[in-house]
Order: structure tokens, then sequence, then C-alpha cells
């Protein structure tokens, strides 16, 4: 093992094991000469294949920080979002904030008139804090199982995901600065830059529900795959 492999492998365990939580200034690079007796150009290199494995942010002036872990979804796909967290950061939880049942008025809703809707808030927490804040409303008269389920227990992202299949989606993808609300769930500043995700789904043409899903701007990557169309 090289000694720019050991100052990776070192920095990595204390990631891994969160004694160095994102957010975390590492040692600067003098320092980590000085403790592993190497040269300058040795510990670059360490901290350049950290960078690029994602576990590390080099700022200009500034030093080196542990970096947030990014929550990846496919733009084409509708991801258990728990699961996804869980896996980039090591747990998670979902808090849910508020639950009631209404009727729909249909003029600020996704949902006919007379719709009988579930609305959800929530937030997604992965080990680091808080994810993403979650608005949604689900269709009781096409899920009336969802009238009664333990969101506490079980996300609704993952829940509607086991119980209800879905024909059709439709996404939404747009910047948003944190409202003053938004900012407060989620920690962050006021104006902090975020990314909203809405998704409505259907089955069979008939409505099962909406949702609204604010990230922190740094934690969330869209991925996509094509191929290219025969000619």
């Amino acid at each position: 093992m090289t000694i720019a492999d050991k100052i990776r492998n070192d920095i990595e365990a204390r990631i891994a094991s969160g004694t160095w939580k994102p957010g975390f200034r590492i040692p600067f690079e003098h320092e980590l000469v000085s403790e592993y007796g190497c040269a300058r150009a040795t510990v670059g290199k360490a901290l350049t294949a950290l960078m690029r494995a994602g576990l590390i942010e080099r700022r200009r002036k500034a030093g080196s920080f542990v970096a947030h872990p990014h929550v990846h979804a496919a733009v084409l796909d509708i991801p258990d979002i728990g699961a996804a967290i869980a896996e980039r950061t090591g747990s998670y939880h979902f808090e849910l904030i508020s639950s009631h049942v209404s009727v729909s008025d249909s003029r600020a809703s996704d949902f006919a008139q007379g719709t009988n809707i579930r609305q959800l808030g929530g937030i997604h927490h992965g080990s680091s804090g808080p994810f993403a804040l979650e608005d949604r409303s689900i269709n009781l008269d096409a899920v009336p199982q969802a009238r009664d389920a333990d969101f506490t227990v079980e996300p609704p992202s993952t829940w509607l995901l086991s119980h209800v299949p879905w024909s059709e989606a439709r996404h939404r993808i747009s910047a948003v600065g944190a409202s003053p609300e938004v900012a407060r769930l989620l920690m962050v500043s006021k104006g902090t830059a975020c990314l909203m995700v809405e998704r409505w789904t259907w089955r069979e043409g008939i409505p099962i529900t909406s949702v609204s899903q604010i990230f922190l701007g740094d934690r969330f990557d869209l991925t996509a795959s094509f191929a290219p169309t025969s000619r």
C-alpha cells in the first residue's frame, strides 16, 4: 500500500464511521504532510481520489470538507426515496409532521371536486439530518386502505410503491429558494438553493397521488440513461 492509499483509506474510514461528519473540515494539506511524513504531492493525490469518489469537497482557499452524500434518482423512474437515502447515508427515517383527510374542491387540488384525499406532510432524514421536505395527497377513493395506513411506520413513498401499482406518471422539476418555513424545517438559511420535484401518478387514468418534494440542492442528483434511436 502506498502512502497516498493509506491517507485515502484513513480519511475514508473516519467518514464512514461518522467520526468526520458532512461539512467537517479535514486537516489542511500541510497538516497531513506533517502527520504522514510525505510530500505535498502525495497528499494531493489522496485528496483528489477522495474528491472524485464524492467523499470530500475541495474549496479554494478554504480547504477540504466532508461532502454531503447525494441522493441519485432516475428522471424516468419513481425511486424509493427512503431506500436511496439509506443507501447513500447509512440511515434513514421519515418524520410525519401532518396528516388529515379532506374533500377536494378542485380549485386548489390535483383531484376532481368531491374526491376524498389524505394530505400528508413530512421530512425525510438521513444520517446527517434533513434531506427533503414532502407534501403529498393520496386519492382515498382509489386507494381506500391509505386512510388508515400508519405512515410513521412506513413512509408514504415506500408504502405506495409496494401497495399501489401505477400505469402513468408525470414529473416536473424546478429550482427554488427555500422559503422561511422550508428553511426552518430543513435547518438551512432562507433562500438556500433547493430542487423541487413534483410528481403525479395514475392507474388506468385514475389519479393516485400527487407529491411535491423539496431537496437541498447539494444533496440530489438527477440521472437518466438513453439509447440512440435506430435509423
